[in-house]
């Protein structure tokens, strides 16, 4: 490397996606439509969520907590992006490049985490439906969350901790449009061999169990469907299953297809355009999958301007 590192770069450029002043414009427009639905529709699920009395279930619980960690999953990178393609600027601050890593290292490992606490709900419901209410009950419900966050929170820090403790050059470039953490070690000017192996671990101990976890919630779903003699029922089960099952495969795929694309191509193109389905499309997916294929939420949904209605009219009252 270089001579002429220091411990401390006040700033690092983040390349995006193009530096064609042309597709600028188009850029900026796509990504902020993506954003503005992303955000719109996991707030129509949390408010679906907290005012019918009727979602007021585990499963939509954590429901609610799956669609605000999307907000703040999308709003971790795609903000950042859009000032750095409207003032056509590639810089990013060193602090802020450590915030942005930190809080999208969070929620990533929290979209990972609440999937598979919704797997192991799905599985008590089908499993055991006596002894549903007394297993997932309101404490357990709200513990696993906060475990959940608890763990996350500390992994990140840790690998926060360890990237300031790595030397970066003078100018240094991230071939991508947020500060990712696997591309942040490769363009370190100093060994990133303590960073790399508590990458790894963190990504098997966080990653592995709870996949394994899932595949076992619903291999244990599976066994219990069938042993059921009704067909009706099978269809009721697995229906609770089928938006969740949906929303696993897309998270996880396109996770597995981040890494192979970098496996693979060494393209930093392919990589970016590989980023955006989980960064972007995925959260932005989420809410459609679930509305679309759950009739509790679309008829929550529906009731949303109604309950609006209703509660001003009880307003005016009041105040009369």
């Amino acid at each position: 490397m270089e001579t002429g590192n220091q411990t401390r770069v006040s700033h690092f450029l983040l390349l995006g996606f193009s530096q064609d002043s042309e597709h600028q414009p188009i850029l900026f427009c796509l990504f902020l439509s993506m954003y503005l639905v992303t955000v719109l529709g996991n707030l129509l699920i949390i408010l679906a969520v907290a005012s019918d009395f009727r979602l007021h279930t585990p499963m939509y619980f954590f429901l609610s907590n799956l669609s605000f960690v999307d907000i703040c999953f999308t709003s971790t990178t795609v903000p950042k992006m859009l000032v750095n393609i409207h003032t056509q600027s590639q810089a990013i601050s060193y602090a802020g490049c450590l915030i942005q890593l930190y809080f999208f290292t969070v929620f990533i490992g929290m979209d990972n985490f609440l999937l598979t606490v919704m797997a192991y709900d799905r599985y008590v419901a089908i499993c055991h439906p006596l002894h549903y209410m007394v297993i997932m009950n309101p404490r357990v419900c709200g513990l696993l969350v906060l475990l959940c966050w608890f763990i996350i929170s500390w992994a990140s820090l840790v690998h926060v901790l360890l990237v300031r403790m790595l030397t970066f050059c003078t100018g240094t470039e991230i071939p991508h449009f947020f500060c990712e953490l696997a591309q942040m070690l490769q363009v370190a000017c100093s060994d990133a061999l303590v960073n790399n192996v508590f990458m790894y671990a963190m990504t098997a101990l966080l990653g592995v169990f709870p996949v394994t976890g899932i595949l076992y919630s619903y291999s244990q779903i599976v066994s219990s469907l069938m042993r059921m003699s009704s067909a009706g029922g099978k269809y009721r089960a697995f229906s609770t299953c089928g938006s969740h099952l949906s929303v696993v495969s897309l998270f996880y795929g396109t996770g597995l297809g981040v890494y192979l694309s970098s496996a693979v191509s060494h393209s930093s193109q392919r990589s970016l355009v590989a980023s955006v389905m989980y960064t972007v499309v995925t959260p932005m997916l989420n809410p459609f999958i679930y509305s679309l294929r759950n009739k509790d939420v679309k008829g929550a949904l529906r009731r949303l301007p109604e309950l609006r209605v209703h509660g001003g009219s009880q307003r005016s009252m009041v105040q009369i």
